[in-house]
């Protein structure tokens, strides 16, 4: 059975920010995510699972989850990076509340990708896209 990850993505307010921060960091890398612990059901996230990123309180994109890896911080301490796909799929908008860390997120809760070409426009402003998302409006 394959389990997905929910994490906020600090630091940027739309699924662009995101998208211009990977590539400039990780050029042609398969990019990452490092994360302070290591999930518990590895084996399920690597069925198919995706890390869904949350901004500004709304899931608006996922990246499917290729690997983990272990990594060390420079305080010595082991750490989880988290392999990504790096095609990023815009979803549909679904509203979130904050959390720390992450949290699984059961494929039957995760919000739909949105259709073939929709996935390059640009994302409404975060309040917009919040107040249709609690409408229920796409």
């Amino acid at each position: 059975m394959t389990v997905n990850l929910l994490k906020l993505c600090v630091g940027a307010e739309k699924v662009e920010d995101l998208v211009h921060w990977q590539r400039t960091r990780w050029q042609g890398e398969a990019p990452r995510h490092v994360t302070r612990m290591w999930p518990k059901r590895e084996a399920e996230l690597l069925e198919g699972g995706s890390l869904y990123w949350v901004f500004k309180g709304l899931v608006l994109a996922r990246q499917s989850l290729t690997g983990l890896e272990r990594v060390e911080g420079a305080d010595g301490i082991a750490r989880c990076a988290l392999i990504l796909d790096p095609r990023i799929v815009r979803t549909e908008a679904q509203p979130r509340r904050a959390f720390q860390g992450w949290r699984y997120l059961d494929p039957k809760d995760a919000p739909a990708d949105l259709p073939e070409g929709r996935d390059e426009e640009e994302s409404l402003p975060p309040a917009l896209a919040k107040a249709l998302a609690e409408m229920g409006l796409r």
